[in-house]
């Protein structure tokens, strides 16, 4: 067959793969079901004390690991810092950027989990 130009070649084409997929009859594809994974929920104390463990997570820093420590002196350090009657670096300047219902909500979390007391 001669094809008048390429636009004819291309619906010729088009015409006999629909033809012949038309010939093929439809197999059902067996049903994959996938396995359901919840994730467990995250508290809005652990989403903003993300940005804690970085430098407080006690794996090779001089600072210190937060994790287990008394609820109401993790809340005074960082109302102090808050506040500017504790200097530090960077403290004052990260505590500043919370609420103070964040900072109890921080200060929960990480007296909640698993570490030293002091």
């Amino acid at each position: 067959m001669r094809y008048r130009n390429i636009r004819h070649a291309g619906m010729v084409l088009a015409l006999a793969l629909a033809y012949a997929l038309a010939a093929v009859p439809a197999v059902a594809a067996p049903a994959v079901t996938a396995p359901v994974v919840t994730a467990p929920a995250v508290t809005a104390g652990e989403r903003l004390a993300a940005t804690c463990t970085g430098c407080h997570s006690g794996q090779a820093t001089a600072l210190p690991p937060l994790a287990g420590q008394p609820q109401a002196v993790l809340l005074a350090s960082l109302a102090a810092f808050k506040s500017g009657s504790r200097p530090a670096t960077i403290m004052t300047q990260l505590a500043k950027g919370y609420t103070d219902e964040q900072l109890a909500q921080i200060a929960a979390w990480f007296a909640a989990q698993p570490g030293a007391r002091q």
